[in-house]
């Protein structure tokens, strides 16, 4: 069935999430929404519930509080943090691919060329660079054309470079699907330049908004300091960054919670 939302209307949208782990509160009272065409990007400490957040978005976490609202049709593609293949296992990238259903020839190719890693479907899964093999995790979720990507840290492991043409790649995939991607990260000098929103969490949203105002807020510095004054400096003095050509709220414009 196809997605019913419109442009105007979330993607996904969640009010009031509560989770608790082990009789930690992971998560309180978080809101979230993300639209089409959106890069949203969470970024926090260790430990501050992001990956909670993500699974619970799509289900696989139980809920103490709140709710989570789906666009009907919503097609999701997930990207997980890490996944492990037993080094034995004779799959192949189209193999893996095709787990749990198979693709005809030209997805399998349209996915891998949008992942960036066009040509290598008959590769094993084990011969491929740390980049190459989380390229291949987001062809797998590029496949059925989703509505929405979701990564979970997954420029993990690739060098700066490899970082800055992962989050290009992102953006054209966005320009192309028109879809919505919402992404947890740490590389904070690449998440300045690709997200249109971001949130800062930690365990609850500190502060949200355009990437420039939520650089200069004071819970978000509080929580990144030196790394953090590293981080933009390398952004705002990066050569391939370019301003959006679509339109952000003003920079003025970032929302802070001051809950403990």
């Amino acid at each position: 069935m196809p997605m019913t939302a419109t442009k105007q209307e979330p993607l996904i949208e969640a009010k009031g999430l509560d989770v608790r782990m082990g009789g930690q509160r992971v998560l309180e009272h978080v809101d979230l929404s993300i639209s089409a065409g959106e890069i949203l990007t969470i970024v926090g400490p260790n430990g501050s519930g992001k990956s909670t957040l993500l699974r619970a978005l799509i289900g696989a976490v139980r809920l103490d509080g709140g709710k989570v609202t789906h666009a009907e049709g919503l097609r999701i593609g997930y990207v997980p943090q890490r996944l492990h293949i037993d080094p034995t296992l004779p799959l192949t990238v189209r193999r893996f691919l095709n787990l749990p259903r198979q693709h005809n020839k030209a997805q399998i190719e349209q996915a891998l060329e949008r992942a960036g890693i066009p040509n290598r479907a008959d590769a094993a899964m084990t011969a491929l660079s740390g980049g190459q093999f989380q390229r291949a995790l987001m062809a797998r979720a590029l496949l059925d054309q989703p509505d929405l990507l979701i990564l979970d840290e997954a420029s993990q492991g690739l060098d700066q470079t490899g970082t800055a043409d992962f989050y290009r790649q992102l953006e054209q995939i966005r320009d192309e699907l028109n879809c919505g991607i919402l992404l947890v990260s740490h590389d904070l000098h690449v998440v300045m330049r690709a997200a249109d929103r971001v949130i800062c969490l930690n365990h609850h949203i500190c502060c949200q908004g355009h990437p420039e105002a939520v650089s200069n807020a004071p819970e978000y510095r509080a929580l990144f300091g030196r790394y953090e004054e590293e981080a933009l400096a390398i952004f705002r003095h990066d050569p391939h960054h370019h301003p959006h050509d679509h339109a952000h709220a003003p920079e003025a414009e970032v929302e802070a919670d001051d809950a403990g």
